[in-house]
């Protein structure tokens, strides 16, 4: 089965009456020189109202479509009939028309509504929109070159539109006609003339001839008055695009180009009601995906819940760049190339990767490298206002200079990778140009490991130099002003970004620390984080109302071990007092450690164990289910693990007592995520979870019996 092709104009705006543009467009009929496969144009059916108000006009028109030759003789026509039926309502000042094809219309079904409105802002201009269907059941197994022809015919005529109403124009004008009076309703004491017709009341003339001309419309079956589903809703000006606009912000898109971005702006507004993308952003995954509606729609609608999830709308805002990084990260803005890109410099030979990692950890690099992105796109957008000019991208220099084998450092590979994945999936068709400077000899095994993850059209962007190559011809003065080249390449720009350098050790962080910040940064939306002490466990109270849910967790155990359990009790444990806590307050940095267990209660009467305790060491990852077979509350623990004595002497063994000297060992820390599914729900959403953790999970296949199924792997550290 075919696919419908569909088609939707952005608004084109005549900045001339109505009355004007319709004298322009009469004169198309029947024949026009200016569109030559328009070849005649019969009147089949016109009705006009008493007062002249509406004047309804259907003609059968005649069309010598540019077909190879062969294609004419299998469908054995030489001509192509369409109907076309035009609603003028002078009252309203409206032009409605409706086009369908009658050659064919078994096997191709092409539909076309075009209007002519008034501007909603000056009543002396006008707009036009136009929007179409095609679908191609069946073209005796030409379908695809029919539509391909069709298409291509069609995105003509669309361009072709303006010039010819534009040409009649300076025709009339030539004619001396440069203004065409609007329609007045008739005034009833013309005596002559209201004899000629029916007698009817004087008083309101204007309200009868106008129940009247729908009636009588009806019975022509001329003017279908339901609207049509593609007509444009009335609705304001901004929230529709206008071609001039387009033109001046977004630049110079072919009418299939317009219509995809008209139709994807459309559908985010209906239903993403909140906050939607700016313009150019859409266009960009637009052309990400050549223009393929769907693809574009799909990478669009995960990077807006990425950003959401992230908070990335707020992060030039709120978010302050750790000092280290403003000391130590050597790339900043620096006024604009030649094509008024803004342009970002990078040393990154001059960077020490390996110490930011260590110092900052990735997610705090990814967030500063996002923080570069957002900015870049607000400087796009004063690009273009500065230029009057569509500037959607930034040039990105990186100098090369000083890369040595410690930039190969794996983790600082993989951190790099990470955030091309991230920026390429999130701000695609956002880099203009890359210029890669100075490039060493170790560039071209950094290179190998580090295009497969780049986008195909973006790597055609890159443009590399070998040591002073980029000094010569070809070289970065083609791309950059002189005045601006920066000091460091021999220019007389004073350049503002840092010079980098290595970051002092003092300044590295523990893996656990962080881990703990990057926690912070990513996971804050779904993670807890809770502190276990000796004799203090961390207790969450789930409660079920029905019986067959499924409670699932997941949790990684970021320092010590820990025992987990999980407990049903038929009445609720009393909230638990602040103070009681001491030392551990709720608000202890390390994050929260709340019991819930009444030390008076006793296990077996008040309180029942539903799954065997398991033993979870440091550095594991534990997900899990559990089936509840009774309503009620139920009790996730995570509890310290004391090293049991050594069975055969019952004598601690040496590790064990020097492990409990040391003070932080009867602390331990978790991060958790706990939710309860409605057992229906359940198996579509373990698939879900087993496919996250690919490689890890062996989730046994029995999690609805009440048997604990568990899955650990060690976290990458």
């Amino acid at each position: 089965a075919a696919m419908v092709q569909k088609y939707q104009s952005p608004v084109r705006v005549y900045k001339h009456p109505f009355e004007l543009i319709m004298a322009a467009y009469e004169r198309r009929f029947p024949t026009c020189p200016l569109i030559p496969m328009f070849v005649a144009s019969d009147t089949v059916n016109e009705y006009k109202s008493e007062d002249e108000a509406i004047h309804v006009i259907e003609r059968r028109c005649k069309l010598d479509i540019d077909a190879p030759r062969l294609l004419k003789k299998i469908a054995g026509v030489d001509y192509v009939y369409f109907v076309q039926k035009n609603s003028l309502n002078r009252r309203e000042r409206t032009l409605h028309i409706e086009a369908y094809n009658e050659t064919f219309s078994n096997r191709v079904i092409i539909n076309e509504h075009c209007c002519y409105t008034v501007h909603p802002d000056n009543e002396d201009w006008t707009c036009f929109e136009q929007s179409a269907s095609l679908d191609i059941k069946s073209f005796f197994g030409f379908e695809s070159t029919v539509e391909k022809i069709a298409m291509k015919q069609y995105t003509s005529n669309i361009k072709k539109g303006k010039e010819i109403i534009e040409y009649y124009l300076k025709q009339l004008e030539e004619e001396g006609i440069t203004f065409v009076p609007r329609w007045t309703p008739p005034v009833a004491c013309k005596l002559e003339s209201s004899t000629s017709h029916t007698r009817r009341p004087v008083s309101p003339a204007i309200n009868i001839p106008d129940s009247a001309t729908k009636e009588g419309l009806n019975n022509k079956e001329i003017l279908n008055t339901s609207s049509s589903p593609s007509e444009p809703a009335a609705g304001t000006p901004d929230d529709k695009l206008d071609a001039d606009y387009i033109k001046r912000y977004l630049g110079d898109l072919t009418p299939m180009q317009e219509s995809c971005l008209i139709r994807l702006r459309q559908w985010l507004q209906e239903t993403h009601k909140g906050k939607i993308p700016k313009d150019e952003h859409i266009l960009r995954f637009l052309r990400a995906r050549d223009f393929n509606i769907d693809k574009a729609r799909e990478i669009l609608c995960q990077s807006l819940t990425w950003r959401k999830q992230h908070q990335v709308d707020y992060i030039l805002d709120t978010w302050n760049p750790p000092q280290v990084l403003q000391d130590y990260y050597a790339g900043g803005w620096h006024h604009h190339d030649k094509d008024g890109r803004p342009l970002y410099v990078l040393r990154l030979g001059q960077m020490d990767t390996k110490g930011l990692v260590r110092a900052l950890g990735e997610e705090a690099l990814l967030r500063y490298v996002l923080s570069i992105n957002e900015e870049g796109l607000r400087r796009c957008e004063e690009n273009t206002k500065v230029f009057g000019r569509p500037i959607s991208s930034w040039t990105c220099l990186v100098d090369l200079e000083g890369l040595n084998m410690r930039h190969l450092w794996r983790p600082g590979v993989k951190a790099l990778l990470r955030i091309i994945e991230v920026v390429e999936a999130n701000y695609p068709e956002t880099l203009g140009r890359l210029l890669i400077l100075r490039a060493p000899r170790v560039f071209p095994v950094l290179w190998t490991l580090v295009s497969p993850f780049i986008d195909d059209n973006t790597r055609k962007k890159f443009l590399i130099y070998a040591g002073n190559d980029y000094q010569g011809p070809g070289g970065l003065l083609d791309y950059i002003d002189k005045e601006i080249i920066p000091d460091f390449l021999g220019g007389e720009c004073m350049c503002e970004v840092p010079e980098g350098g290595l970051v002092p050790k003092s300044l590295y962080r523990t893996a656990e620390e962080l881990e703990n910040e990057d926690i912070k940064l990513w996971t804050e939306t779904i993670y807890q984080s809770a502190s276990v002490f000796k004799g203090a466990p961390h207790e969450v109270l789930i409660q079920i109302v029905d019986a067959s849910s499924v409670i699932t967790w997941d949790f990684d155990v970021c320092k010590g071990d820990i025992v987990f359990n999980i407990f049903h009790s038929k009445r609720a444990p009393q909230p638990p007092k602040k103070d009681s806590l001491g030392a551990h307050s709720i608000t202890s940095p390390g994050g929260n450690n709340v019991q819930l267990i009444d030390k008076v209660w006793q296990l077996g009467r008040d309180y029942s164990m539903v799954e065997s305790p398991l033993i979870c060491k440091e550095g594991e990852s534990v997900q899990g289910s559990h089936v509840t077979r009774w309503p009620g509350f139920y009790i996730l623990q995570w509890k310290f693990h004391s090293m049991p004595a050594c069975a055969t002497t019952n004598l601690p063994r040496v590790d064990d007592v020097l492990a409990s000297l040391q003070v932080s060992s009867h602390k331990c820390k978790v991060m958790y995520y706990t939710e309860v599914i409605g057992s229906e729900d359940f198996r579509g959403s373990m698939t879900s979870l087993e496919s996250s953790h690919s490689g890890f999970s062996q989730l046994s296949a029995a999690t609805t019996s009440s048997s604990q199924s568990h899955s650990s792997s060690m976290i990458s550290r």
